[in-house]
């Protein structure tokens, strides 16, 4: 079996994503898997990788249900155990994948709302994630013009199957970015 360490996912999804917008996406993504990971105390390592990697073949097959289908195959074929590989395959809704284990719940509740953060973050003034807070999150998600191939459904039943309060969720995922905003573009000035 490969080895499950963040180094081997960074490489994966380097060797597949070029694009700056989606290694960002996935470093927000792997934050807030390895912040939920501490939270339940499951294994970060674990969650950080399926996070690193859930999108690693979106830019070469960004259409269903070749994304994520195309990256399950890929790493079927590499050896990766199968819970990896539903994982990734079960964060995409038109999969019809059921959603079992809090890996599973954890990975699609964070996609979508960690793209949503960054975009209520690139719109503040300071361009920073450092001052966002749940309430402005929630205020923009009111707006269907703003972010508008953000699912909002998606975001708040990511939340219901965690059993967490949305505000909380948001917060939480809020926090998780924080900690490697740099490298996510997010710091601010």
């Amino acid at each position: 079996m490969p080895q499950i360490a963040r180094q081997a996912a960074w490489e994966l999804l380097n060797e597949y994503t070029k694009s700056d917008s989606l290694i960002k996406h996935a470093l927000a993504v792997e934050a807030s898997m390895r912040w939920y990971a501490r939270h339940f105390r499951e294994d970060e390592e674990l969650w950080g990788f399926v996070g690193l990697i859930h999108d690693f073949d979106y830019e070469r097959w960004p259409n269903a249900p070749d994304h994520p289908d195309q990256g399950a195959a890929i790493l079927r074929e590499r050896g990766y155990p199968e819970e990896i590989i539903r994982a990734v395959r079960s964060h995409a809704e038109y999969t019809g994948l059921s959603r079992d284990s809090l890996l599973e719940k954890t990975l699609f509740s964070v996609d979508e709302l960690t793209g949503f953060i960054t975009a209520v973050a690139l719109v503040r003034p300071t361009k920073s994630i450092m001052d966002v807070e749940p309430r402005s999150v929630r205020k923009k998600m009111k707006d269907k013009a703003f972010a508008a191939a953000v699912s909002r459904d998606d975001i708040r039943r990511g939340a219901d199957e965690l059993g967490i309060d949305l505000d909380e969720h948001i917060g939480n995922v809020i926090a998780a970015m924080q900690s490697v905003a740099p490298a996510l573009g997010l710091a601010g000035g």
